[in-house]
C-alpha cells in the first residue's frame, strides 16, 4: 500500500526573496554546468522576475558573474556590472555545487581574483516541509499562550523551593516530557539551547525558560534544525567526529527503546555515515552535510517497502474529498441509516439472541403459570412461581452452555449451510452471554426461595401445611435451619458456591493474571485455576428431576464425545517436534511433523498438550504455517504459567545461535542432522488436537483482505499471507499447464494488506524469516506488509529523526530495515487508520466492506 501522506514538492519557490546562507547544500549536477550569480557585499543574491533572481537590498552596485563548474574546477567566464536588475537572467533552478567547492570565498569583487579557490556552497532550502514534520522536538510543543502558561505553571511548582531557578535536571519535566526515557534527551536539548543562547549556568529563571520555550515552539525551519544539530556538534566548531555521531545514534536508539542498536551497531552505522560523507578521510564531516542527509531521509521513507506506490497514487489521494460522507440534515434519516447498518452487520447475532430470549422467557412463563395453579401458591405465593420459573430456565441454559464449547461440532456445522445464518464464530461470546444469564437466573431462583418462600412456609399453620407434606416431610419445619439442611437446600447452596468460584476465576483478571495477590494466594490466578475451577460446572448439573435429563441428554453426550475424540486422536496420531526456536521477548516457536489425516486451512487453530508440563491441560494456538508446507508451526508467547513451564522444558534441548549475539536459542531435530544426534536430553512429547475453525479462515471469500493484528496476535495472519502467495503461484503454474478453456479460479483474493503493530523491537525476530520469505515469494506484489513499531517516536519527532536517516541509508544499501531486521521497511508509531481506510477505498472503489473480528485468542 502506498504511504498516504501527501508530501509537497521538495523545491520551494523563492520568488523575489534573498535566499539566506545556511550552510552548504549538497546535490547532484551534470558534469558541466554554467551558472550566473549576482554578487553584492559578499552575499550571493538570488532572484529576479519569474525564474531569475533579484536583489531587494539597497542600491549598491551589483556584478554579473558567469562561471563554469566542471567537476572539481571553476572557471570565470565574465564579470560585468549590472545597471538594471531586471535584465539579470539566471537558469530555471539554482545549481547545487559539489562538495569540492565547499570553501570557495564569495566576497565582493574579489571573486575575480580568487575564482580558482574554493567557494562556499549556497544552501537551498530543499525539503523544508519534510524537515518540519521530522524535526519537532520532544512532544508536539504548543507555541500558543496556553502552551506557555502550562509550562509556566509547572515552572512555579518546580521552583517553589529553589528561589525561582529551574535546575537543568528538572528541564524535561517542566516542558511537559515526563517520560523517564526522555530525560537524557531533554538534558542534551538543554545544553544545546544553552550553547546557542550563550547561557553558562545550570539553572534558568523564568525569562530564560521563556526564551528556551520560544525556540522549541518556533515552527521556523532553521530554528528547529539548528537546535537539533547543536545537540550533535557539542563543541560548536561546525564539524562532527565519528564519536559524536555514535553518541547521538546511541541516544536516539535508547530513547526509542531500540535495544538491538547498541554501541557496536552504533559504531558500524557511524562508520558507514563517515564513509559516505567523508571520502577524503579527514576524520570529520560538516554539520551541513549531515543536515542534507537528514533532509533526504523523509523522502526515502517508503523506499524498499512492498507498498512503494506513493508517487503513483498521489493523484488519487487528492480525491479523498470524494470519500467524505454526506451529512444528513434530517436526524431521522441519520438514525435510520445508523440502524440500517447495525442490523445489516449483526442480523445473525440478533435473530439467534432473540430466539434464545424467546425460549428462555417461554419456559419461565410456562413454569410460572403451572405453579400459579397449584396448592403451593396459596402458601408461598408468587415467590414459588418466580423461583420455579427461574429454575426451569436454568435447566435449559445449564445444558445449552455446553454446545458452544463443542469445537469439533462447531467446526463441522460452520461448513454447512447453517454457517450462513448462524454466527458460529461467536460461539465463545455466546457461551459468555449464557454464563451471565445463568448468574441472573440463579439469583432469581434462590432469592425468592430464601427470602420469601421459606419464611412463609415456617409461619403457616399445621392445617395449611398438609398439602406440603409430600415435598417437605410429615412434620412442619419449625425454623429456617431445618429447611436448609435438607437435600435441596444443601445441594443448592453448594451449587451456588461452585458457580461463584467458576465465574470468578473465569474473568479476565484471574484467567490472564492481570491482578496481583499476596502469597500464598498467588496460585489462585492464571490459566490452571481457571481450567480446573471451570470443571466444577459438572457438579452444578442435577439430573434427579424427571425432566432434567431431556435438557442434558444431547449437550452432555456431545461434550463427552468431544473429549473422547480428542483423547483418541492425539494418542493415535502423536507428533514429533522437528524444530524449536526461543526468541528474545518471551516468544517460543515449535515446528512439528504433520500427522496423517491432519488437514487444515490458514487462519485455523489447534490445541496443544505437553504431558511433561501438565497431563490434563490443552491450550489453543493459531497455526502459523501454510497448508502447502510440510510442517506445522505455532508461535507461543510465554506469559502464563503453563507456557513459561513449556519454555523451560523445551529449552533443555536448545542451544545458543551461532555467535550468541541475538539471544536466540534453537534446536533442529530433523532426523540425521548433527544437532539431532547430539541431543543429550529426551525431547519432550507434544500432543495436538484439531484443527478448529476460526473467522480468519474465510479470507478466500473476499477479493481484498485487510489483516490487522498486534503483538503475538499476528500468528493466524502469518499463515494467511503465506497461503495467499502460495495459491497464486500455484495458479500461475497451473495456468501454464492447462488450456484457457479449462482454467478456473477457486478463490477470490487478489490483494491483501497486512498491518502488524508491536511495541517491542524484539517482536520482529519471531517472524523475521517469514517476512523475508513472503517478500521473496511475492513476485506479483500481492501482499502489502506494514510493520509498525510503536516504541519508536513518530516521524514528526526529533527523537526518531536519526533512526529514520539510518533506516533509509541502510535499506538503500543493504535492503535490510534497521528496526525490524527484515526486508520490509518498518513504520514509526501507530497507523493513521483514517488514511489507511481512505487509501484502500480509493484503490478498490465500489467494493463492499465486511468486518470480521477474530474472537479466538491464545490463552
Amino acid at each position: 500500500m502506498s504511504i498516504t501522506e501527501d508530501h509537497q514538492s521538495d523545491r520551494e519557490s523563492v520568488g523575489s526573496e534573498i535566499a539566506p546562507y545556511s550552510g552548504p547544500n549538497r546535490g547532484f549536477s551534470t558534469p558541466e554546468e554554467t551558472m550566473m550569480r549576482s554578487i553584492h557585499g559578499g552575499q550571493v543574491s538570488s532572484s529576479s522576475r519569474s525564474r531569475s533572481y533579484t536583489n531587494n537590498n539597497d542600491g549598491n552596485d551589483l556584478l554579473d558573474v558567469t562561471f563554469t563548474i566542471s567537476r572539481d574546477s571553476v572557471a570565470v567566464l565574465s564579470v560585468d556590472p549590472v545597471n538594471n536588475v531586471t535584465d539579470l537572467q539566471v537558469p530555471d533552478q539554482p545549481v547545487l555545487l559539489s562538495r569540492a567547492l565547499e570553501k570557495i570565498p564569495l566576497i565582493g569583487s574579489s571573486i575575480m581574483r580568487s575564482a580558482s579557490a574554493k567557494m562556499k556552497q549556497i544552501s537551498e532550502r530543499t525539503a523544508s516541509v519534510f524537515a518540519l514534520e521530522g524535526l519537532r522536538f520532544i512532544s508536539k510543543t504548543e507555541g500558543s499562550p496556553a502552551g506557555w502558561m502550562a509550562v509556566k505553571k509547572r515552572f512555579v511548582n518546580l521552583t517553589a523551593l529553589t528561589d525561582g531557578r529551574l535546575h537543568r535536571s528538572q528541564f524535561y519535566e517542566c516542558i511537559g516530557t515526563d517520560e523517564k526515557d526522555s530525560k537524557k534527551f531533554a538534558l542534551e536539548l538543554f545544553d544545546a539551547l544553552a550553547r546557542r543562547k550563550d547561557i553558562r549556568k545550570e539553572s534558568l529563571n523564568e525569562n530564560e525558560l521563556r526564551v528556551f520555550w520560544e525556540e522549541l515552539s518556533n515552527e521556523n525551519f532553521d530554528s528547529r534544525l539548528q537546535t537539533f544539530f547543536a545537540m550533535i556538534d557539542k563543541d560548536a566548531d561546525g564539524r562532527i567526529k565519528q564519536e559524536e555521531i555514535e553518541e547521538i545514534i546511541t541516544l536516539s536508539a535508547s530513547t526509542n527503546k531500540l535495544l538491538k542498536i547498541g554501541k557496536e551497531q552504533a559504531k558500524e552505522y557511524a562508520l558507514f555515515i563517515m564513509e559516505l560523507l567523508d571520502p577524503d578521510n579527514s576524520s570529520y564531516i560538516m554539520v551541513e552535510d549531515l543536515k542534507i542527509l537528514l533532509l533526504q531521509s523523509p523522502r526515502q521513507m517508503v523506499r524498499g517497502d512492498i507498498s512503494e506506490d506513493l508517487s503513483k497514487d498521489l493523484s488519487e489521494m487528492l480525491n479523498h474529498n470524494k470519500l467524505k460522507h454526506a451529512k444528513k440534515r434530517n436526524p431521522v434519516s441519520r438514525l435510520y441509516q445508523s440502524n440500517k447498518h447495525f442490523f445489516s452487520d449483526n442480523w445473525q447475532r440478533i435473530w439467534v439472541f432473540t430466539l434464545w430470549l424467546v425460549i428462555v422467557f417461554g419456559l419461565f412463563i410456562r413454569r410460572f403459570i403451572q405453579y400459579r395453579n397449584k396448592a403451593v401458591y396459596d402458601i408461598m405465593g408468587y415467590c414459588v412461581c418466580t423461583a420455579k420459573g427461574a429454575g426451569e430456565t436454568l435447566k435449559f441454559n445449564m445444558a445449552l452452555i455446553l454446545l458452544p464449547v463443542c469445537r469439533n461440532t462447531i467446526t463441522w456445522l460452520r461448513k454447512t449451510k447453517l454457517g450462513a445464518v448462524i454466527p458460529f464464530d461467536d460461539n465463545i461470546n455466546f457461551h459468555k452471554v449464557m454464563g451471565i444469564g445463568i448468574a441472573m437466573w440463579v439469583a432469581l431462583h434462590a432469592v425468592p426461595h430464601l427470602a420469601c418462600g421459606f419464611p412463609r412456609l415456617i409461619h403457616v399453620s399445621n392445617d395449611e401445611y398438609k398439602p406440603m407434606k409430600p415435598f417437605f416431610g410429615e412434620d412442619k419445619p419449625e425454623n429456617y435451619w431445618l429447611l436448609l439442611k435438607g437435600v435441596e437446600g444443601v445441594s443448592g447452596i453448594f451449587m451456588v458456591v461452585f458457580m461463584a468460584i467458576a465465574f470468578t476465576f473465569a474473568t479476565t483478571w484471574f484467567r490472564r493474571s492481570r491482578i496481583t495477590l499476596p502469597w500464598p494466594f498467588t496460585r489462585l490466578i492464571g490459566f490452571n485455576t481457571f481450567w480446573y475451577s471451570h470443571h466444577l460446572f459438572y457438579h452444578c448439573i442435577r439430573s434427579s428431576h424427571l425432566q432434567t435429563w431431556m435438557y442434558l441428554a444431547v449437550p452432555v453426550t456431545l461434550n463427552a464425545c468431544e473429549r473422547l475424540t480428542r483423547a483418541l486422536r492425539s494418542s493415535i496420531n502423536p507428533v514429533k517436534i522437528r524444530k524449536i526456536v526461543i526468541y528474545p521477548g518471551n516468544v517460543l516457536t515449535v515446528h512439528t511433523w504433520i500427522p496423517q489425516g491432519f488437514k487444515y486451512k490458514s487462519g485455523q487453530y489447534m490445541f496443544i498438550k505437553c504431558p511433561d508440563v501438565s497431563p490434563f491441560e490443552w491450550h489453543p494456538f493459531s497455526i502459523t504455517s501454510a497448508p502447502a508446507e510440510d510442517y506445522l508451526s505455532v508461535h507461543i508467547q510465554t506469559v502464563g504459567d503453563w507456557s513459561r513451564q513449556l519454555k523451560t522444558v523445551l529449552s533443555q534441548v536448545c542451544h545458543p545461535s551461532v555467535g550468541n549475539t541475538s539471544g536466540i536459542y534453537r534446536a533442529d531435530l530433523m532426523p540425521g542432522t548433527d544437532e539431532a544426534n547430539s541431543i543429550r536430553f529426551p525431547v519432550p512429547e507434544v500432543l495436538i488436537d484439531g484443527p478448529y475453525g476460526a473467522p480468519a479462515q474465510d479470507y478466500l471469500k473476499y477479493e481484498v483482505v485487510l489483516l490487522v493484528r498486534s503483538g503475538i496476535g499476528a500468528t493466524p495472519m502469518i499463515s494467511i499471507i503465506k497461503d495467499i502467495v502460495n495459491k497464486m503461484e500455484a495458479e500461475d503454474i497451473e495456468a501454464l499447464e492447462t488450456t484457457k478453456k479449462n482454467k478456473r479460479k477457486r478463490y477470490k483474493t487478489k490483494k491483501a494488506y497486512f498491518y502488524w503493530i508491536t511495541r517491542e523491537q524484539n517482536s520482529f525476530d519471531s517472524f523475521k524469516g517469514v517476512m523475508n520469505e513472503v517478500v521473496e515469494m511475492d513476485t506479483q506484489n500481492i501482499i502489502e506488509i506494514h510493520n509498525h513499531c510503536t516504541s519508536v517516536y513518530e516521524r514528526d519527532d526529533a527523537r526518531s529523526a536519526v533512526i529514520a536517516m539510518l533506516q533509509s541509508l541502510n535499506h538503500a544499501v543493504t535492503g535490510v530495515d534497521v528496526v525490524a531486521g527484515t526486508h520490509v521497511k518498518s513504520h514509526f508509531g501507530r497507523p493513521n487508520w483514517s488514511e489507511v481506510y481512505k487509501t484502500i477505498a480509493v484503490k478498490h472503489k465500489g467494493s463492499q466492506f465486511d468486518f470480521h473480528k477474530e474472537n479466538f485468542k491464545e490463552i
